[in-house]
């Protein structure tokens, strides 16, 4: 296919780890907009933003877990579908949203939650339990 994406042959050990990887990444993306909802009284949404700073659920062991969660749901379809397309969609996606989060989304954080985020970041790292950032 153009799109680099077909249905694959048989459903083999790649595809296995694909789903799962997949769905662990969307179930953690979804936990954290049931968070947003529950807790931050908003949604992901732009138009319709947290208006309490969220540092519960996933939040409270890395800064962006819905981030995270969507990177997860792709790479884990481009290893299902066995596809370089896919992949480099992922790495494009997860390059472009640490930039976007940079530039744009920790100043309006900071700007909008003021004290409480700084700390919260000084606490929290941006992209992986453990690590850097």
């Amino acid at each position: 296919m153009l799109s680099g994406i077909s249905r694959p042959a048989s459903i083999a050990s790649e595809q296995i780890v694909g789903m799962i990887v997949a769905a662990g990444g969307a179930g953690l993306a979804l936990w954290c907009i049931v968070t947003f909802v529950a807790i931050g009284r908003g949604t992901p949404a732009p138009f319709d933003p947290p208006r309490r700073l969220v540092v519960v659920g996933p939040y409270r062991l890395l800064r962006n877990p819905m981030y995270l969660g969507a990177t997860l749901a792709l790479a884990g379809a481009a290893l299902f579908y066995q596809s370089w397309a896919l992949l480099g969609y992922c790495v494009a996606f997860a390059v472009l949203t640490h930039l976007f989060v940079v530039a744009y989304e920790e100043p309006y954080m900071r700007a909008t939650f003021g004290s409480p985020y700084v700390r919260y970041c000084e606490r929290v790292r941006r992209w992986w339990h453990g690590s850097g950032g």
